[in-house]
């Protein structure tokens, strides 16, 4: 990707850039529009994974895109290219002037960054706005911070992955897609499970989702589901431990029931997009309950997604 750009300068924005959620984009068209006023090139550096899985890895956060996703996502903005730095434990200890001389200035030939104004980088986070001003004068580029974007529904919050998070975390699909400016979307391939669903009317595909990746709260989703053939369908989805049949299940599972569908989804690649939150998951005395319940699921998961 590098050796691609040539001779040409860059304006560029660097980051973990989880979710690519409406902040980012903000910040990349900024990138954009400077790169076209300055006849330069527009670049994301970005890393392979995310900093927080190494220099501190019992605490990092559950992931809003996997890898393919994000790049999908940051491909979708216009950007002329992305630049994915590998991280390791290795480049986790890199002082943050060297990072700017290596990447930025000798690699990317850098004629100015933007960057949000809380932004830090580098070992120990020791880089930030104040280092990028301080390295400009003498490599001839300019630095750009940005006020964050703040949330259009009257909450006094920036947009960040860590709101966005948040409000997963409480099963408020709805406010995180409003600051990603798009469905929360999760994917995995469709593994064998018990088939219990199919024996009281309400076959489910079984999706396995990367334990990095961030779901939302357990409880029932009203979504649209992706399959391997492109075509989306509405889909009724519940996220947990099955409490009705599993007294002590170790981990939540997602199972999608896709509404009027009918074949063999096995082996395939799922992408759920959640669009409202429907109820909490909880335990019937029965399969008579159970199943009057999923009716009732999926009646409003049709009103939901109409």
């Amino acid at each position: 990707m590098i050796a691609a750009l040539g001779d040409v300068r860059t304006v560029v924005t660097i980051g973990a850039y989880d979710g690519v959620h409406l902040g980012h984009r903000a910040v990349i068209s900024q990138v954009r529009e400077r790169a076209t006023a300055m006849g330069a090139s527009s670049v994301v550096v970005t890393f392979d994974r995310h900093p927080a899985s190494v220099v501190r890895p019992e605490s990092a956060p559950r992931l809003l895109t996997d890898p393919q996703q994000k790049l999908e996502l940051l491909a979708s903005t216009g950007v002329d290219a992305t630049l994915v730095v590998p991280f390791s434990e290795l480049q986790s200890r890199e002082a943050p002037r060297d990072f700017v001389q290596r990447v930025l200035i000798d690699a990317l030939k850098m004629r100015a960054v933007i960057v949000g104004e809380d932004f830090h980088f580098g070992y120990k986070r020791g880089g930030n706005v104040t280092l990028l001003r301080e390295m400009a004068t003498a490599n001839d580029f300019e630095v750009s911070p940005l006020n964050l974007i703040a949330r259009t529904d009257g909450v006094n919050e920036a947009v960040s992955s860590t709101a966005i998070r948040r409000a997963l975390s409480g099963g408020d699909v709805r406010r995180a897609s409003e600051m990603l400016g798009r469905a929360h979307e999760v994917r995995g391939t469709v593994v064998q499970g018990d088939k219990r669903g199919r024996t009281i009317g309400f076959p489910t595909a079984n999706v396995a989702i990367d334990a990095s990746l961030c779901l939302p709260a357990d409880g029932v989703y009203a979504a649209r589901v992706t399959i391997g053939d492109g075509s989306t369908h509405p889909a009724a989805i519940n996220i947990g431990r099955r409490p009705t049949f599993y007294e002590h299940a170790q981990h939540s599972l997602l199972e999608a029931h896709l509404l009027d569908f009918s074949g063999d989804l096995y082996g395939q690649t799922l992408r759920v997009a959640f669009v409202e939150f429907l109820r909490g998951e909880r335990k019937f005395a029965g399969i008579d309950e159970l199943r009057s319940q999923l009716q009732t699921d999926i009646a409003q998961a049709r009103a939901a997604l109409r």
